[in-house]
């Protein structure tokens, strides 16, 4: 399905609808309330754009530095070009290591990679140990939300998949109770995996270490624990140096979920002793992105999903009507990227309102990408002909003064004296929404009129 197939899907649940969107605008009011407490908040935006930027720029010089302080720190370094590559790596790290079960934390990249599907074909036990991420594993579906992968469900929902699944008590829905059964069904997977899998938030060229930002703990508990340590990193996510973590360690807590930091900021340099780490370097497609002028700045993207929790269209049609690992408005700048043909609908799916850019911590002009998304997709034929057809029509009258006005007075006559031409089912608009009262006269005319008097 595309989007608008998916989103009436999901808003067929009014009740759902209209909780998901609440929860999401009162993580965007958190998120609000931390901004206004550090003045120096949009200077701390401008100088992670501008890192961003020179990063972007300068991305062979600062990744090759990245991989040799790496090495020289103990840790195997790999290059994938593609998710099938990356797949393939993890696969021969964990055939080398003898280990047929893995514990993995957040990973938004190996959402895109679908590592979790390929491993399970090749009969490795992949288990999520993110609570959210873990809910949507036993539930068989993709994350909605990159930082809140869950928040379509309900606790009384994770209550009965927690009985199905963990044995808990049938009807339980407290969520200190749920969280504790998770605690305990996960505490077994630490203890006997030996091998490890994190994402990567942070990449610091200068010092070949990275940083793991999470609430639970989890990642640290996979990578202390293991005696293997895999992490996925997306090329994009090198800064120059370790003194610009300050920045976005400030910004991405308080743009995600209003915290002032993540709980826990997780700094790898090096293997432990009698450890084996190894970093999977990934491009997947990040480089055509770079070499599109217009988009290449949706590669300063630092996953905080604030442009999630306060886009209109994201927070009112769910996280799964944008079936790519990546939802909301940043994901339908991305996944274009990939598939142009599969995921055209995306940049259709805004309202153009422009408040993702505004509340974007590292100043993604989002809106104007997505307009410009649209122009590409719509030259390049991948826009629905009905629809380009009919914006070829629309541009045929408003660009003609006599044709629009005649157009108006014939729109008001019959929505006047035959009202069903409009108000009917075929009218997509009309499904949701009554039909104003058609003016008796334009503005021109009145406007005329009133000159005229």
């Amino acid at each position: 399905m595309n989007h608008s197939e998916a989103a009436e899907k999901f808003t067929e649940d009014v009740d759902r609808t209209t909780w998901h969107d609440k929860t999401l605008w009162f993580v965007r009011e958190k998120r609000d309330k931390a901004v206004f407490q550090i003045p120096e908040w949009e200077a701390l935006r401008e100088a992670a754009s501008r890192i961003k930027h020179n990063a972007l720029s300068n991305l062979d010089e600062y990744l090759l530095e990245f991989e040799q302080n790496a090495v020289k720190n103990g840790v195997k370094v790999h290059w994938a070009a593609d998710g099938h590559e990356h797949n393939e790596i993890v696969l021969q790290i964990l055939k080398e290591t003898g280990a047929t079960q893995m514990v993995k934390s957040k990973s938004m990249l190996t959402e895109e990679c679908h590592l979790n599907e390929f491993l399970l074909e090749k009969g490795v036990d992949v288990v999520d140990t993110d609570l959210g991420e873990r809910v949507v594993q036993l539930a068989n579906e993709p994350p909605s939300h990159i930082v809140m992968p869950c928040i379509h469900w309900k606790k009384e929902e994770i209550g009965e998949l927690f009985h199905e699944h963990l044995g808990t008590e049938k009807g339980a829905s407290d969520p200190k109770y749920l969280a504790e059964a998770a605690r305990q069904h996960l505490r077994e997977k630490f203890m006997t995996r030996r091998a490890a899998l994190t994402g990567v938030n942070f990449a610091v060229a200068e010092t070949g270490g990275f940083v793991v930002c999470t609430n639970e703990g989890n990642a640290d508990m996979g990578a202390h624990l293991a005696d293997v340590h895999i992490a996925s990193m997306g090329i994009e996510k090198i800064i120059p140096k370790a003194r610009h973590l300050g920045v976005f360690l400030r910004l991405l807590a308080r743009s995600a979920t209003g915290q002032p930091v993540t709980t826990y900021s997780s700094h790898f340099h090096r293997p432990r002793k009698g450890q084996t780490m190894h970093i999977i370097i990934v491009d997947n497609g990040r480089t055509t992105q770079l070499g599109r002028p217009d988009f290449r700045n949706s590669l300063k993207c630092i996953r905080c999903g604030a442009c999630m929790n306060t886009c209109p269209v994201y927070r009112r049609s769910g996280g799964h009507s944008y079936h790519n690992a990546v939802a909301g408005p940043i994901g339908s700048i991305l996944a274009p990227n990939l598939d142009m043909r599969k995921n055209a609908d995306l940049p259709f799916a805004s309202t153009l309102c422009g408040s993702c850019s505004n509340v974007c911590p590292v100043k993604i002009d989002i809106h104007d990408q997505l307009y410009k998304w649209r122009q590409v997709l719509t030259a390049e034929g991948y826009v629905d002909s009905a629809k380009k057809q009919g914006m070829k029509l629309m541009a045929s009258v408003l660009s003609n003064p006599k044709l629009y006005r005649f157009s108006g007075k014939a729109g008001r006559t019959m929505m006047r004296f035959a009202p069903f031409s409009v108000s009917n089912p075929l009218n997509p608009w009309y499904k949701q929404r009554e039909m104003p009262e058609p003016p008796k006269e334009s503005f021109r005319e009145w406007y005329v009129n009133r000159e005229k008097k």
